[in-house]
């Protein structure tokens, strides 16, 4: 049942704060709208929608720590997409930090990653745990980024990565829910190219499937996961520098 009532939060509370942000978005209107990959004007609003909807979701699977690392996720995420410079690779922003200059890629490296630490320190109990759960919810924020380059990649991706997670009981279980509900919201506007999740709704639905990951593994199954995501944070790196694609 929590599992049901996570997917359905999740699910009702995206659709909700979508549909309002498509009446009344806060601030100029041209800054809510993109290009897509085929040139077509799409909105930005399932991205903070699908951000408050996981969050409510992983709230009411009762983890506090998790449903704060999505919002914190959203919300770095959101400082991109409204006002990020687009440079490639962490390395461009990493060396733009090093001479001073703290880059919306920057905010979300070390408010991601510093957000998906402190939700680990507080799911886990031994220290080793608690640094592994942070490398993967910070992990998986990246990596549904990462594999948001076509309409409702990103959300079709988090439905599946998320589905094997719904066989696990307790917390686990009502943690993968909450992703996958809110992912469910938005998916028909994202595939249809009238919306897209941007960084915003990309981490914020990432960082609640590595809370999910962390919830329902343990040291072995951590230290598996952060190890894989590690690597693809290293490749899509490499290649996303190399394609001229930004971070």
């Amino acid at each position: 049942m929590r599992r049901v009532a996570a997917f359905a939060t999740a699910f009702g509370a995206t659709r909700s704060v979508y549909e309002v942000l498509r009446r009344r978005a806060p601030g100029d209107p041209a800054q809510w709208q993109r290009k897509n990959y085929a040139g077509r004007t799409v909105d930005l609003y399932a991205g903070p929608a699908a951000a408050v909807g996981a969050a409510a979701g992983a709230a009411l699977a009762a983890s506090g720590p998790a449903a704060v690392a999505v919002v914190a996720a959203g919300a770095c995420g959101a400082y991109d997409d409204l006002k990020g410079d687009h440079r490639r690779g962490f390395r461009a922003h990493l060396s733009a930090l090093g001479q001073g200059e703290v880059t919306s890629g920057a905010v979300k490296l070390f408010g991601i990653g510093a957000a998906g630490l402190a939700a680990g320190a507080l799911l886990k109990e031994r220290p080793v745990d608690k640094l592994l759960a942070g490398i993967v919810i910070a992990g998986t924020a990246h990596l549904v980024n990462l594999v948001d380059v076509a309409p409702g990649r990103a959300a079709v991706a988090v439905l599946g990565i998320g589905a094997p997670g719904l066989l696990r009981r307790g917390t686990a279980g009502a943690l993968a829910a909450a992703p996958m509900g809110a992912a469910a919201a938005i998916v028909t506007e994202d595939l249809g190219e009238r919306t897209m999740l941007g960084d915003s709704g990309a981490h914020a639905l990432g960082a609640a499937l590595g809370a999910a990951i962390v919830a329902g593994n343990g040291r072995a199954g951590l230290a598996v996961h952060a190890a894989g995501l590690i690597a693809a944070a290293v490749y899509g790196d490499e290649v996303s520098r190399l394609a001229g694609s930004p971070m």
